[in-house]
């Protein structure tokens, strides 16, 4: 496929760099994602990302795809929450994706944060993502 260069402006490119997974995503795979959707992908294109930091849990039967998993900001008055997707990645609500759960929640905040350590179950708050890491790695 040939490859066209197009200029784009500082704040264009700063929207498509906050919809990318950082050292994954380039502007082009961004685009292609925002505009044609994943209906819209070629199958030459299209491959399968690799498995996400939460690809274990689900593999272990401790998470599933569709879980919920939030972080409430409570002085902020404010609930985010991510979806587990099947290849172990988290979609925040503004339908972006990441392999891993800090950068998910950076996202989400606006600040560097431990998303394993804050982000909890949606069905059962009292158990945090870094629970499910402990009983995994055999602490629990």
């Amino acid at each position: 496929m040939p490859k066209r260069s197009i200029e784009i402006d500082d704040e264009v490119f700063a929207y498509l760099q906050s919809r990318s997974e950082p050292l994954v995503d380039t502007p082009n795979d961004v685009l292609r994602r925002l505009l044609l959707g994943s209906a819209g992908r070629l199958p030459a294109v299209t491959a399968e990302r690799r498995p996400g930091d939460l690809m274990p849990f689900i593999k272990a039967g401790v998470l599933k795809a569709g879980d919920k998993l939030i972080h409430v900001q409570p002085r902020r008055g404010l609930t985010h929450e991510a979806t587990v997707t099947a290849d172990g990645w988290l979609e925040i609500e503004d339908g972006r994706a990441f392999s891993k759960p800090s950068p998910a929640l950076k996202a989400q905040t606006g600040v560097d944060i431990n998303g394993y350590g804050k982000y909890v179950l949606k069905e059962d708050p009292g158990v945090r993502l870094q629970d499910l890491r402990e009983q995994l790695r055999g602490g629990a």
